[in-house]
């Protein structure tokens, strides 16, 4: 067992020996491409000794070859070697050529660890062929450059991508376009440079974009002895050389394209791609403006279609739906991608002849067509008629039951009165008193009545006035069930208050009139009797009422119209019950009014639950 580890430790010792001895520089990386290698041919290449670039990043690779080592490592992977001509950084900046052969690292276990890469110094063919090889790549860049410009057509898209590419194809540190506007020159896009430059602001007059339009050239270059550091550009560190072309949109100056160098050196290829690129980036600016227009016209009608509540259709010359809005598949139940390129799902009315028809469902749709005469097109508005029919019904409903409701206590009025004014001298004191007191008890039902009229009609105008203030609720229960215990024999009525009930802030007689309401619907629609209970608790920052009763309850589907104007739970038998179906649509409103709210819910053995919400007072 120690001869095999001797030997392993003597192989370790050749291996190492082999690294630091040879003539190539020898670098490897982890996965995160941190430093794990880096023989004493890589520090003569390079010019940074190992101890300052073990475990960390060394900054070797130009930012516009990343990509391409980026792909490298990628597709060594998982085994093989790749050989590539590229340039790499020294440490005091300059670029060098080199040849990479880079192989992936593994563990026994097949883990990738990392890359080693092995670098050779090219001589004068390998140069030149790099750098023709270097030219078709920046030649086949630029017309794919050219092409995307020309396939996008949203304007910072735009923007964004020409300043990448020129930063990709000059080698420059840094690009920017700005845009100008009036005496002013704004930066709209940038690549390289601090994030809160983008919209910064600087005078046309003395910047450099105003010097080249009085030179009347289309590029320059600015450095040396210029004061550059008095420029928004001078953030950029080491800033030495600014190079610039104008960008042209229907004849006019739009703008400029910077290329900002802090390294590196800048020559005639530079500013040859810098002026193609300024001038195809205003052919695309004009492409993604004029594009952006019709887009913003055609957004605008789209919106205006599609926020409409109206359904709105487009048919085409052969009756077949070309446009469908949002509006449309509500109220028909059909969705747009069941109806495009197909006829619409009903009659199409003549165009100026409207047209009210009814769906299945029970909707009622008013239909009016109108005819594009440029194009043969039909256009159909649809607009939802339902409610204004189920209005017009439950009026005519509503006048019938009030003349009902009205004519039989002012039929007995009349007859007592009638009775007391032919017989009075015949009648006893006993029945005198009894015509009286039924006249009466007519008397107050119609003035029920009236109000409930009253407050419908104030109700459905929004002109219910309500006053906050804090009474306790507790108290006007307890006044509002001894009110009801002593009308009905067959009733029993059970009142539960939990201990320290806050106060309510809330109007204390829209309350008293809710709650009249509710327990007057539970002793109507309980007619065999039973048991009411109403119980009062405080739930979060509210106050809890219910009101069960053990009734008719609620035909399912009904919770909610019951709240409606002139609907009732059992509207199948209104003899029965009577009303006019006014009284919990007021007592929804009066308890919205006051910051709350009710709600019916059926009981599992049968009866029906009012719940009512009220705000605690603050």
């Amino acid at each position: 067992m120690t001869d095999v580890g001797q030997d392993r430790d003597g192989q370790d010792a050749i291996t190492r020996a082999v690294i630091e001895c040879a003539a190539d520089a020898i670098v490897a990386v982890d996965a995160q491409d941190r430093v794990t290698l880096w023989n004493p041919a890589a520090e003569r290449m390079f010019g940074w000794p190992a101890a300052e670039v073990l475990g960390q990043v060394p900054t070797i690779v130009p930012d516009e070859l990343k990509a391409e080592r980026n792909a490298v490592q990628e597709r060594v992977r998982e085994g093989g070697q790749i050989s590539i001509a590229t340039r790499r950084f020294r440490r005091d900046g300059q670029l060098i050529d080199v040849r990479i052969d880079t192989s992936a690292l593994h563990d026994a276990d097949g883990r990738l660890l990392g890359w080693v890469a092995v670098y050779h110094p090219v001589d004068e063919a390998d140069v030149t062929r790099h750098h023709m090889a270097e030219r078709a790549r920046l030649v086949r860049r630029l017309n794919d450059v050219v092409a995307d410009l020309g396939a996008e057509l949203d304007l910072a898209t735009v923007l964004d991508r020409i300043t990448t590419a020129l930063v990709e194809l000059t080698g420059a540190d840094a690009g920017g376009f700005v845009q100008i506007k009036d005496d002013a020159l704004e930066l709209v896009s940038m690549h390289g440079l601090p994030e809160h430059m983008h919209g910064a602001v600087a005078e046309l007059g003395p910047s450099l974009v105003g010097e080249l339009l009085r030179s009347g050239k289309t590029v320059m270059m600015a450095g040396g002895e210029r004061r550059l550091g008095d420029l928004i550009w001078s953030q950029l560190p080491g800033l030495h050389t600014i190079a610039l072309g104008l960008s042209y949109l229907q004849n006019r100056p739009y703008g400029a394209l910077y290329a900002l160098f802090s390294g590196g050196r800048v020559g005639h290829v530079e500013l040859e791609l810098l002026e193609l690129l300024a001038g195809h980036a205003g052919v695309a600016v004009g492409n993604a403006m004029a594009y952006a227009d019709a887009v913003r016209q055609r957004a605008h009608e789209r919106a205006v279609i599609d926020s409409s509540a109206d359904g709105i259709v487009v048919l085409d010359r052969s009756g077949i739906v070309r446009q469908w809005n949002p509006s449309a598949g509500r109220l028909t139940g059909v969705p747009a991608e069941e109806v495009i390129g197909r006829p619409p799902p009903f009659e199409v009315p003549a165009p100026g002849s409207p047209l009210t028809l009814r769906l299945e469902s029970g909707t009622w749709l008013n239909l009016l067509c109108a005819e594009v005469e440029e194009t043969g097109e039909l256009v159909v508005d649809i607009r939802d008629v339902t409610e204004a029919k189920d209005l017009e019904a439950a009026k005519d409903l509503f006048l019938a039951t009030a003349g009902h409701e009205l004519r039989t206590p002012i039929t007995v009025v009349q007859g007592f009165a009638s009775t007391l004014v032919n017989r009075w001298d015949k009648l006893g004191d006993a029945e005198r008193r009894a015509a009286v007191e039924t006249i009466a008890e007519r008397a107050r039902a119609l003035g029920r009545l009236v109000e409930h009229l009253l407050l419908g009609s104030r109700a459905g105008a929004d002109e219910l006035k309500v006053t906050i203030e804090r009474f306790d609720l507790g108290r006007l229960l307890e006044a509002a069930v001894a009110g009801f215990r002593s009308l009905s024999e067959l009733h029993r009525v059970e009142l539960e208050v939990a201990p320290d009930l806050p106060q309510v802030g809330g109007d204390r007689m829209a309350t008293d009139i809710i709650l009249g309401q509710v327990l007057e619907n539970a002793f109507k629609y309980s007619p065999d009797g039973g048991t009411v209970s109403v119980r009062a608790w405080a739930e979060g920052g509210d106050l809890v009422v219910t009101v069960s009763d053990e009734g008719v309850g609620i035909a399912p589907g009904d919770h909610e119209r019951i709240f409606e104007r002139f609907v009732q739970g059992d509207a199948g038998d209104r003899r029965r019950f009577g009303g006019m179906g006014l009284g919990l649509y007021i007592v929804r409103r009066l308890a919205e009014a006051q910051r709350g709210d009710v709600s019916a819910h059926s009981r599992p053995g049968g009866g029906t639950t009012v719940r009512l919400t009220l705000r605690a007072a603050e």
